[in-house]
């Protein structure tokens, strides 16, 4: 269980060369190292292919994975097929992509009542977890 669960945004922006977006880069650090949260695999998997295959500067595959074994301790949504159903059911009720309704419904199934994403409506509520966006208000990304 975890009160708070993190979309994969934040720690592809918490990533190694990820200088070109400090102000990012620092909130998304600090929320993490101040912040006990969940994920969800689907989260982790998003972080590995962004880290390694769509930036400008990707990182090797070995230093993706060490950037990424430390969060295998926090609490994991797997993906079963009661979280493809919930998904499929949110991504209709509310009118959003399917993965984002599978990132609300990794959050639900954890019991987190906040999800921090910038893919998302901030300040929007799904099913009693309210959306924040923690880089609201920081500049736009170049």
């Amino acid at each position: 269980e975890a009160e708070v669960f993190l979309d994969s945004n934040v720690l592809i922006y918490a990533l190694p060369r990820r200088a070109e977006e400090p102000a990012r880069q620092a909130a998304a650090r600090e929320l993490i190292a101040t912040t006990e949260f969940g994920l969800s695999f689907q989260v982790l998997q998003e972080v590995y292919v962004t880290a390694t295959r769509k930036l400008a500067a990707p990182l090797r595959p070995k230093d993706a994975l060490r950037f990424l074994e430390p969060f295998l301790a926090f609490p994991l949504a797997e993906g079963t097929a009661g979280l493809f159903h919930e998904a499929a059911r949110l991504s209709l009720r509310f009118g959003i992509h399917y993965y984002d309704a599978a990132i609300v419904a990794a959050a639900r199934e954890l019991g987190a009542h906040t999800l921090y994403s910038e893919d998302l409506s901030h300040g929007q509520e799904y099913e009693g977890v309210k959306v924040i966006n923690p880089f609201h208000g920081l500049s736009a990304s170049p």
